[in-house]
């Protein structure tokens, strides 16, 4: 299993995934939105010979196959997906999309299609989260992402494909955007402005990417077919915890604002907004005995680093 395609290449969790693939010696089929500023990201791992990079709209991917013949990849890792959260029609394109990279892949001789789920699949629980839960998405986003596990799995057996579905919890890292939580309340201590941030009582679960990549890497290589896998660290603690954990990091006696607000009684209590279209936290608790077990991969990099 020497020769594998990705699409999102150039992607937050796609650019780190490419990295690591390189890294273990893979060569790989880097599946680049065209025009996107982030291709660049690439350039660097080009010079090595293990990089090809093709530019192609996720929405023209049933094109793929004749586009690489006569190449023979083992595995396609599909992390390609675009949209807002609530944005309905690209969410559901999203999900031909997944199917048509699955079909591309079945028609270019793959034998296995790695596709990358989301926390969002669980919705809102104050139960740990475990692969055998079942979803309840309230954003199109999660019920677009659910709709494609489904629909993929029962397309891959139909094909004969070995499909494996990994559902990201929360990344930070190399090449994470700008708008994340982390990134917000890194920028804003360093510029001396004090980050005004929730209460974080909600427990929360940071991956570092590159552990993410390799944890997708090791799916690749020992993941059983059919199955669903958190990919996620599981050192889940509240949310506050981890914004204390920058504020250190980053050097500096200014501490996040934390506004808690009065109720109807007049008692202290906060609310924690993550969607717009929920009134209620969002909860990560992710159980990563599943991954461990069948890989033996682990997180290796602790968030403080």
């Amino acid at each position: 299993m020497n020769t594998v395609i990705v699409t999102g290449a150039a992607g937050f969790a796609g650019c780190n995934l490419t990295e690591k693939l390189i890294e273990h010696g893979y060569t790989v089929y880097a599946i680049l939105r065209p025009g996107s500023g982030h291709n660049k990201r690439l350039e660097p791992l080009l010079t090595g010979g293990r990089l090809n990079c093709i530019e192609l709209d996720i929405s023209d991917i049933s094109a793929l196959p004749d586009t690489l013949a006569p190449c023979k990849p083992d595995t396609f890792y599909h992390l390609a997906w675009v949209g807002g959260r609530d944005d309905f029609k690209v969410q559901y394109d999203n999900i031909g999309d997944t199917i048509n990279a699955l079909e591309a892949a079945s028609a270019l001789g793959c034998t296995r299609f790695i596709c990358t789920g989301s926390q969002a699949e669980y919705g809102i629980t104050d139960k740990t989260q475990t692969e055998d839960m079942m979803p309840n998405p309230f954003s199109a986003y999660g019920a677009a992402k659910t709709a494609a596990m489904y629909l993929s799995k029962r397309r891959a057996e139909q094909l004969g494909l070995q499909w494996i579905w990994g559902r990201i919890f929360s990344l930070y890292g190399k090449y994470e955007p700008e708008h994340t939580l982390v990134r917000y309340v890194i920028n804003s201590l360093k510029n001396g402005e004090e980050p005004h941030v929730t209460p974080g009582l909600q427990n929360w679960d940071y991956l570092d990417a590159g552990d993410c990549a390799e944890a997708l890497i090791a799916l690749g290589e020992h993941g059983k077919a059919g199955e669903i896998y958190n990919i996620a660290n599981g050192d889940f603690r509240p949310l506050k915890e981890f914004i204390e954990i920058i504020a250190r990091s980053v050097n500096t006696s200014r501490a996040a604002a934390f506004d808690p607000h009065k109720n109807a009684e007049g008692s202290s209590v906060p609310t924690i907004h993550y969607d717009k279209t929920a009134e209620a936290i969002v909860s990560l608790q992710p159980s990563v005995d599943k991954i461990k077990r069948d890989t033996g991969w682990k997180a290796r990099v602790r968030f403080g680093e």
